[in-house]
């Protein structure tokens, strides 16, 4: 029976229509990576997140194997190129989950910008404090995109009716821009961008993209919002930006590094630094992860396979 490996999570739909189709389903959402290569080449199907490696010397395994699924965006742990060669098609969901991350942000700067996580603190250490929490309105402002993707451009729909002017940049993709939507380069994002939000993958050029040099070009003291990957942002330099008032405050649902209990000491300093912070607003990677998109990074995933 072909076999197909499912090496996270996942909605319940995926495994069945799988089945359906007379696969049998490997699922080991805890797999290592040296367990991986133990199981890889007996399978034809592989369906990842974000948890695992797929380098060269899995592929090198993977005798049998026919496609990758990647749930959710970003191929950056898969070698694409070549897996390409050994004839693997690879393919990944960010439409699926495209609409949850750019409601997370929005709900994030909302958040931030009105103290609301603040004021709920101070209320429930019986404070009652009304100027100190005053908010800042987002209609009107500025709001710097960087990365017109998937979830750049549905962050982009999602701000409409709040009358923003968005500035636009992706390095690759160019002739997007309309109405308020406008295209800029990085300089005119630290410029005049009221916000800026990071929606990226991560490579090698964009790790660190939001480092001493990012920060120091920012203007108007904008809040920072990352949905993207914890490693496109600097966290020293994110701390020296809170730190000095180079930033309003920082949305933050990625960290460089996510597994806590493996930090070291000076991780977990910066770690409490970041929450030393009033105006800093941290969650666990759920950006693209809401009931909604785990269904539909699978059907989508499973559509563009031809399954």
């Amino acid at each position: 029976m072909r076999k197909v490996l499912v090496t996270s999570k996942v909605h319940e739909y995926l495994i069945d229509r799988l089945q359906m189709q007379g696969f049998e389903i490997l699922y080991f959402p805890q797999l290592s990576y040296d367990e991986l290569k133990d199981l890889i080449p007996d399978v034809v199907g592989l369906i990842i997140t974000t948890r695992l490696k797929i380098d060269r010397p899995i592929l090198e395994k993977a005798a049998a194997l026919k496609w990758i699924g990647r749930l959710g965006s970003g191929m950056e742990l898969i070698d694409v190129e070549y897996a390409n060669q050994k004839g693997i098609q690879c393919v990944s969901s960010p439409e699926g989950n495209r609409n949850a991350v750019a409601e997370h942000a929005l709900g994030m700067l909302l958040s931030l910008m009105n103290n609301i996580p603040k004021a709920s603190r101070e209320i429930k250490q019986g404070k009652w404090i009304r100027d100190e929490n005053r908010g800042i309105e987002l209609t009107g402002k500025t709001v710097g995109i960087i990365g017109y993707g998937n979830t750049g451009s549905a962050f982009a729909k999602l701000l409409t009716p709040f009358d923003v002017t968005v500035l636009a940049y992706d390095k690759y993709k160019f002739n997007f821009g309309s109405g308020k939507i406008k295209e800029a380069n990085m300089d005119q994002l630290g410029r005049y961008s009221d916000v800026i939000s990071l929606h990226i993958p991560l490579t090698d050029e964009t790790y660190h993209l939001a480092g001493d040099n990012f920060f120091n070009l920012l203007k108007n003291k904008p809040f920072f919002i990352n949905t993207s990957r914890g490693k496109t942002q600097d966290t020293a330099a994110l701390i020296k930006a809170l730190g000095n008032g180079k930033i309003a405050g920082a949305a933050l649902d990625v960290l460089e590094n996510e597994k806590l209990e493996n930090y070291t000491p000076a991780e977990k300093q910066q770690l409490d630094q970041l929450l030393g912070f009033d105006n800093v607003l941290l969650t666990p990677h759920i950006a693209g992860y809401s009931r909604e998109a785990f269904y539909l990074m699978a059907k989508v995933v499973l559509d563009k396979l031809g399954l």
